[in-house]
């Protein structure tokens, strides 16, 4: 699976079904049609794009949503869900983190407590765990680690040597001086309330 098939793919579950959990179980059910070798390349190539995504500039973007701060964790899953509003806007916010803006997903958000966004929390970890779930599915193993697809993973990622650090340099965006020359819009629509830490 190239990169355009994995696009390719993503948009289709766009197309087909709307709902993280939905939208799952329509990824996990292509998948597991597929071959194993083209569900470990679905998570090679959803590595690689979140790698892309691994960067200071779209944590500060996170951190600007989510109220003015956001976990390791939650960044990942943040990037995970970055690959869910499809190759565009994911294309656009890499570039320039304040383009998610102009994401509906986005601004779907607006004006509504962070305590009701439910499935709309723009958060996806289990994206990361579908293509595991599929080649089990395939493999007719109850593995609950996973260990025979990281296996195949690790065979097939050759060794990627990715940073464990994000791309760029660190920002605070609770500075707002900072914050509103960077992220301009995100900064106006979602603006920093008083924060207890």
């Amino acid at each position: 699976m190239d990169i355009d098939s994995f696009w390719d793919l993503i948009e289709e579950c766009r197309r087909q079904v709307q709902g993280p959990d939905e939208r799952l179980a329509w990824l996990r059910g292509e998948l597991s049609r597929r071959s194993l070798t083209e569900v470990v390349q679905f998570q090679v190539r959803l590595d690689e794009v979140t790698h892309e995504a691994f960067t200071w500039d779209l944590w500060a973007a996170a951190d600007r949503i989510f109220g003015g701060w956001c976990t390791d964790d939650g960044f990942c899953y943040f990037g995970l869900w970055m690959v869910s509003l499809g190759r565009d806007v994911f294309s656009q916010a890499v570039a320039n983190p304040d383009a998610l803006a102009d994401a509906p997903e986005v601004q779907g958000l607006l004006g509504r407590p962070r305590e009701v966004w439910n499935d709309d929390w723009p958060g996806w970890e289990s994206l990361d765990y579908v293509a595991m779930e599929a080649y089990g599915i395939l493999t007719g193993v109850d593995d609950e680690c996973g260990e025979a697809f990281y296996d195949a993973l690790d065979a097939e990622q050759r060794n990627s040597g990715d940073s464990s650090e994000p791309l760029g340099k660190r920002w605070d965006v609770r500075c707002e001086d900072e914050a509103s020359l960077r992220l301009p819009r995100l900064s106006a629509m979602f603006p920093l309330r008083s924060l207890t830490y």
